[in-house]
């Protein structure tokens, strides 16, 4: 889904918030860790500083906020870490057997979305997110 412009909740120096809403979670084990980024050579994977990134425990409906974010062209991954080991469990070494998703809810094929397609702007408005969790096995 598309993000919606909230309003200004704006800083002083024009940074603003992104709210991501995750729904679709098989359970309410571990936690859910998302990262945001404005590099496509980091993207969805995140694994240094380069990226905004946070977790919260996967109960209810779970809200993950960016505070603070520089105007730009990001894209965001989440994770559903049900045992709660920091990485991504996998079948025969490629098919994730943890929920997973993307802004945008760009399409997932033989592999994760490129940047461009879960790619979005923040501008000078906060941003909101519903991102739906998939789960392959």
């Amino acid at each position: 889904m598309t993000g919606v412009p909230l309003g200004a909740v704006a800083a002083a120096d024009g940074e603003v918030s992104v709210r991501v809403e995750v729904t679709g979670l098989r359970s309410h084990k571990g936690v859910v860790r998302a990262c945001m980024t404005t590099d496509p050579a980091r993207f969805p994977n995140c694994q240094d500083g380069a990226a905004y990134t946070l977790s919260v425990p996967a109960t209810g409906t779970p809200v993950l906020e960016f505070p603070a974010v520089r105007p730009g062209r990001y894209a965001i991954s989440i994770l559903h870490d049900e045992n709660g080991n920091g990485r991504v469990e996998r079948a025969l070494g490629m098919i994730p057997k943890e929920g997973f998703g993307f802004s945008r809810d760009a399409p997932v094929r033989f592999g994760p979305p490129s940047f461009a397609q879960a790619a979005f702007t923040v501008g000078t408005e906060a941003v909101h997110h519903t991102i739906r969790m998939r789960y392959m096995l």
